[in-house]
């Protein structure tokens, strides 16, 4: 048996009074500034990062046959098997997306800008460089809220239509060190509010399983690169999470999302949204995927007050990895799962999957359901007055703009104004009420649980403790069926251990969707064309 998880060592109590330390930061004016407001400087330093990690047996996983045929069907631990084999190169998996980005991507619109020259470019250069580890010569997607140097990062926003960072975010450099490639910036949410559109409302990204069906919710505003990999236009890619925008579009498009636990990877060099609640992580296609994904992205940095002083990332691809006892697999730590009240309640395709689902886990050896309670005053607590307390975080940063030009934020110009009038009276009891939740679900729903269902993102993003969003079936019409599975603080190896052996025992995160109908590829042909950077484009933005 493996060393316990780390959820067996933290305190809670300690957490709690990082939280309070959180809030009191948030008040004091310690947010991350808008970025035109930043010093047009300098890149991050994070000293030597180290991709032994990386670069472990179990993070290659011998290819499924018939992935063979298609790179873009290989997860990240396949492509990786297949690339440290020299039975494929990062020139030809980047070339594969990019095909398919070329021939799908006008309908599915999920990308702002495809570095296409770059991008091969990068690749040819990791044929000829060191081996890195799994993520050598992988092609991501990277939500446009992400700074990437030299590369238009927008946020989807009129206000930041221009701008250009002069460096990478924490989190893209880190990947790009364990060797991932940039293959594009993905659409989203104005400002990360809502699913992916214009910034005047527009639709834009459709879901992937639904490409001619607009109406079908792709999710939260990380659409852009759930779709990509969805897809199959990358391999794997980031988001963002302030309010379920890992989540939502994981279940929604049938891939496995991880929001880490606050402050578990770096937020420096991303446009801001709510200084407590803003999460970056994984949109991958399974558990180890999503574990190879977040030990890259994962670590201290000094310009993020927010990732220091946290306990040290356990070994994420091992607890990704299933463990198997006789041939059949078994949880590789014994896991008490909460069920919460009504979670199976009714006869939709919903709650069968769900029924399903738990019939599932509680077949696997090592795990046990066990009926949980909400805490006290859970209604009140989760409910949309206190939902609300994120508002004033999310327009303090951006309040030149709300003074000069409203026009800036387009659709979503509503509930800025409305954080900037909220008194401070309010914002102050919401971060109590906040506080006094995660003390009840730190001491009461986990009493008798390590980890919890979820119907909802919410309140676990709020309070910035760890989910998983994973897919446990379809509807009738085709659509994914999601669901999410929350943790206490930093037991990110516990959900991926739990998940990784559920996709051992089923297919649903195999599945792909169907390409979209020849119609609508052929009418949005030149659309995808449009957003192909050439290298000389990518030389102009940075000179």
């Amino acid at each position: 048996m493996t060393a316990e998880p780390l959820d067996r060592s933290v305190d809670r109590r300690a957490f709690l009074a990082r939280a309070a330390a959180l809030a009191v930061a948030s008040t004091a004016g310690a947010t991350v500034t808008a970025p035109s407001m930043a010093a047009a400087s300098s890149p991050l330093h994070l000293g030597p990062l180290k991709h032994g990690a990386l670069d472990q047996p179990n993070a290659y996983v011998q290819p499924r046959p018939e992935a063979v045929a298609d790179p873009t069907e290989l997860t990240i631990a396949e492509a990786a098997w297949l690339i440290r084999a020299n039975k494929l190169t990062p020139e030809q998996l980047v070339e594969a997306y990019l095909a398919r980005v070329s021939a799908y991507d006008g309908t599915y619109r999920a990308f702002n800008l495809v570095l296409a020259d770059a991008a091969v470019a990068a690749a040819r250069a990791a044929a000829r460089g060191p081996r890195r580890g799994a993520l050598h010569g992988i092609p991501l997607a990277i939500k446009d809220n992400y700074y990437t140097e030299g590369v238009h990062t927008t946020a989807n926003s009129f206000l930041f239509q221009d701008f250009v960072p002069p460096y990478d975010a924490t989190a893209v450099t880190r990947l790009k060190a364990g060797g991932a490639i940039v293959l594009g910036k993905t659409q989203m949410g104005p400002l990360a509010t809502t699913r992916a559109t214009t910034p005047a409302g527009v639709i834009t990204t459709v879901n992937a399983w639904t490409p001619t069906n607009r109406n079908t919710d792709p999710g939260g505003s990380s659409t852009g690169t759930a779709t990509a990999v969805a897809g199959r236009m990358a391999t794997s890619g980031i988001g963002t999470q302030t309010g379920g925008s890992i989540t939502s579009p994981s279940n929604a498009q049938a891939l496995t999302g991880l929001k880490p636990t606050m402050g578990r990877v770096s937020a420096a060099g991303i446009i801001p949204l709510t200084y407590t609640r803003d999460h970056p992580g994984p949109l991958a296609r399974d558990a180890k995927d999503a574990a190879i994904m977040l030990t890259a992205m994962a670590g201290e940095d000094p310009a993020d007050p927010r990732s220091q002083g946290l306990p040290k990332v356990p070994n994420l691809i091992d607890a990704a990895t299933p463990v198997y006892q006789r041939n059949r697999v078994k949880l590789r730590w014994n896991t008490r799962i909460g069920v919460l009240p009504g979670f199976t309640n009714g006869t939709s395709a919903t709650a069968l999957a769900r029924q399903a689902y738990l019939a599932q886990l509680a077949a696997i050896p090592g795990a046990t359901l066990v009926d949980v309670s909400l805490p006290e005053g859970w209604s009140q607590l989760t409910g949309s007055t206190f939902n609300n307390i994120r508002l004033p975080e999310r327009s303090e940063p951006f309040m030149p703009y709300l003074r000069s030009d409203l026009r800036g934020f387009g659709v979503s110009v509503t509930s800025w104004l409305q954080g900037a009038l909220l008194g401070g009276n309010e914002f102050l009891t919401g971060q109590r009420a906040k506080l006094l939740l995660l003390e009840r679900v730190l001491d009461d729903l986990f009493d008798t649980c390590d980890i919890v269902v979820q119907t909802d993102p919410v309140p676990f993003d709020i309070l910035g403790l760890p989910e998983i969003a994973f897919p446990i079936g379809f509807t009738g019409a085709g659509v994914p069926i999601g669901t999410i599975l929350g943790a206490l603080p930093y037991a990110e190896d516990r959900l991926l251990s739990v998940v990784a052996a559920y996709q051992a025992t089923t297919d649903w995160h195999l599945r792909r969707p169907a390409d979209p109908p020849a119609a609508a590829r052929a009418r949005a042909e030149s659309a995808a064309e449009e957003l192909r950077l050439t290298a000389e484009q990518v030389a102009e933005l940075t000179q």
